[in-house]
């Protein structure tokens, strides 16, 4: 649509161009296409509990049957310690914060492959998609933290040994810190699987493993104990350890606080969101013609 002033000049409402910078983020843009975000939201939601019996209650389920498990294997076959609190309430305060972090990375690293038709049939804001991944991840993450506060008032009800603290309040900058590694990941993931399809693959088997190298199931001191003093190093350059081992001071009292290696995440995380941009927004230039 074209607007004309006095002056016979043509004010363009919209302009569509390839030409612009690798590492632009335009919030403008993002924000005037919000409706469509709120849609792609609510989407994501609907479909992921349409014509299921139970509906939302799988949001509870996953972290309920996976914790019950864990317990059962690295608590009473294993002896795995805890830190002192029931190991029960210890693995589900992990589960509620992994099952978040990757289920945003293993959406977004399918963004291109999974809405090629779309992305190739209409113009929008394609960082709309991985956006929307998050906020409907986060409405998910809700309901399972939620049930993790239940869990957490039925412990501290009956006296077992948890202190949450004032930690709790800095729980958005956790899951900022998350939110912005696991979308950069899964950027670049998706720009590479738009040429190397077997990326798919790694990425599937890849994310298992990288759920035991993150102290889940294991206190952080224990990986510290079992390991040479010169290799413990490598249990922090993991950007999650820090961040789960504060969630669970925070909210269970047990473990140990590291703000620089929090702020060593933090730092991590931006560094790959905004390569995660830069890759994406090169690669949905020309993706159709390659896929």
């Amino acid at each position: 649509m074209v607007q004309k002033n006095k002056k016979n000049k043509e004010n363009w409402l919209f302009e569509i161009t390839s030409e612009r910078g690798l590492f632009e983020l335009d919030v403008k843009e993002l924000w005037r296409y919000r409706d469509l975000l709120f849609l792609f939201v609510k989407r994501d939601i609907v479909t992921f509990y349409k014509q299921t019996i139970l509906g939302p209650l799988w949001f509870i389920i996953q972290p309920l049957i996976t914790s019950l498990i864990q317990f059962v294997i690295f608590s009473k076959i294993s002896n795995i310690p805890s830190d002192g609190v029931p190991y029960f309430l210890f693995v589900l305060a992990g589960n509620v914060l992994w099952f978040y972090f990757s289920d945003c990375f293993k959406a977004t690293s399918e963004v291109f492959k999974t809405n090629q038709n779309l992305f190739g049939k209409v113009y929008f804001p394609r960082l709309i998609m991985p956006f929307a991944i998050v906020f409907s991840n986060l409405i998910k993450f809700g309901i399972q933290f939620v049930f993790f506060l239940l869990v957490l008032g039925y412990c501290m009800y009956r006296g077992y040994n948890v202190d949450p603290n004032i930690y709790v309040l800095l729980l958005p900058i956790l899951l900022l810190v998350m939110i912005l590694l696991s979308l950069g990941l899964g950027m670049i993931i998706t720009s590479l699987t738009t040429k190397y399809r077997d990326l798919t693959f790694v990425i599937t088997f890849g994310i298992s493993l990288y759920m035991y190298v993150t102290p889940i199931v294991y206190p952080t001191s224990l990986a510290l104990e079992k390991l040479p003093e010169s290799l413990h190093y490598l249990v922090y350059l993991n950007p999650l350890t820090s961040i789960f081992d504060f969630f669970k001071y925070a909210f269970l009292g047990s473990g140990t606080l590291n703000f620089f290696g929090v702020l060593y995440s933090f730092l991590f995380s931006v560094l790959v969101f905004l390569t995660g941009v830069f890759v994406f927004n090169k690669t949905e230039k020309n993706f159709i013609d390659v896929i």
